[in-house]
């Protein structure tokens, strides 16, 4: 060494700190490359991709090659450094100003820079990268596989396997999280269409359906005319007949078929009962995307949604569950709010009590809970565990409310606070 220059072993220490900086450019790279991006790249094509890919596959002899490299270079740094400030500052100071010198200069400009530049660039960097550490990867091997061999020995004694990791899998809440990451790249509307996608599997046919007594249906046993009149005049494509009770509920009937009887002057009951179209029965538990399903499967878009006794409780429609997933659009006129939703002047709002819980959650920000009872009725009638009198208040899941109109024992309508009265308001007589 005595006979190399200064000027010399000068040259040869930044090109080791060029090397370290590019080991661990290159290690922060790979690590940090969008591995779904990746793929896509791969999808079309990309040699790049293709490379790093192949690198990716086993981290561990990745992380063995870099970590080698750096520590080589790191070594013959320190190394050389030594040599070098014991030429310019005497042997008792060489070590010192190795050990403070190096440090600093390393952490600059072979740790937090370049470091850095790859985490904010990880294609720009892992692409070239992989030109190189592909091959260096093939001459190394065997040292590589060595020290892999060590590592994952101690690894095994720990009972960790490295390749028993989660891989690049994710959870619908890490999927969520993707969704609304993506920013203005996925306009918000496509956003909560995806969620709510997601979300299928967490709302039953119960949260969605049409209750019971909202069912527009037609008793058989009615007199003809009034019969026709309700056909005639029916708002919806399939209407629901039965007899005396909708618990004998005899199928639906499409008016398109009830039309065309009409036209040929074959309208009867009769002829009516047989144009009537099996119904499909669903249980109230049963998950959208799993009911959605069936639906394609047997070619369905309409059924009656029973409980564990087989008692109907509703009726849900394939439209119903495509609302779950783009929002409302059987409205022409486009209401700033529902039918059930009234804003007052004092910014109240006045609710009808068979409102659906979930919806309103929607459509008001609100956050009622959910678990219990669908409606906003059966909510505060579970709260009060009894049914009140007209102008009683109270306090719900942080919501003062007033009671405003009863009716055959329901809760008709009621008025929620403006957001300012939920802090001030009093403690709510019940």
């Amino acid at each position: 060494m005595d006979d190399i220059s200064t000027s010399a072993l000068l040259i040869a220490l930044g090109i080791l700190i060029a090397l370290s900086a590019y080991f661990s450019s290159s290690e922060t790279g790979m690590m940090s490359i969008n591995r779904y991006r990746l793929k896509h790249l791969q999808g079309e094509g990309h040699r790049g991709a293709n490379r790093v890919q192949k690198l990716l596959d086993r981290p561990d002899r990745l992380i063995g090659l870099i970590l080698i490299g750096n520590n080589l270079v790191n070594i013959a740094a320190s190394a050389i450094a030594t040599i070098i400030c014991t030429r310019w500052f005497g042997e008792y100071w060489a070590v010192f100003a190795t050990t403070i010198g190096l440090t600093i200069i390393l952490l600059i400009f072979a740790e937090v820079t370049p470091k850095t530049l790859a985490a904010l660039y990880p294609e720009k960097i892992a692409f070239p990268s992989s030109l190189i550490l592909s091959p260096l990867l093939k001459v190394l091997y065997p040292f590589v596989a060595f020290i892999n061999g060590i590592t994952n020995g101690i690894l095994a004694i720990m009972r960790i396997r490295p390749h028993d990791g989660a891989g690049d899998s994710l959870s619908r809440e890490e999927l969520r999280t993707v969704v609304y990451e993506a920013g203005t790249m996925i306009p918000k509307k496509h956003q909560d269409m995806l969620v709510s996608i997601l979300d299928l599997e967490n709302v039953t046919a119960e949260d969605i359906m049409v209750p019971r007594s909202d069912i527009v249906a037609i008793d058989i046993n009615d007199d003809w005319k009034i019969i026709q009149k309700q056909l005639t005049t029916a708002q919806h494509t399939r209407v629901l007949l039965y007899r005396d009770s909708i618990d004998d509920a005899v199928g639906f009937v499409h008016v398109r078929d009830a039309l065309r009887l009409l036209s040929k002057d074959q309208f009867t009951k009769a002829s009516l009962l047989r144009a009537v179209r099996e119904i499909y029965f669903a249980p109230e538990s049963i998950p959208l995307h799993t009911l959605m399903y069936q639906f394609q499967a047997e070619k369905e878009r309409i059924a009656l949604v029973v409980d564990e006794y087989g008692d109907i409780q509703g009726l849900v429609t394939l439209e119903d569950i495509l609302e779950e997933i783009i929002g409302d659009f059987t409205t022409t006129n486009l209401p700033d709010h529902s039918k059930e939703v009234s804003i007052q002047q004092d910014g109240s709002v006045l609710v009808d009590g068979s409102a659906n819980i979930r919806e309103l959650n929607k459509e008001m920000d609100w956050s009622f809970p959910t678990e219990g009872p669908k409606t906003l009725n059966g909510l505060i009638l579970e709260y009060l565990e009894e049914i009140p009198e007209n102008n009683v208040s109270l306090r719900l899941a942080g919501y003062p409310i007033e009671i405003i109109d009863i009716n055959e024992n329901m809760i008709k309508t009621v008025r929620v606070m403006p957001e300012y009265f939920r802090e001030s308001a009093p403690t709510p007589n019940e």
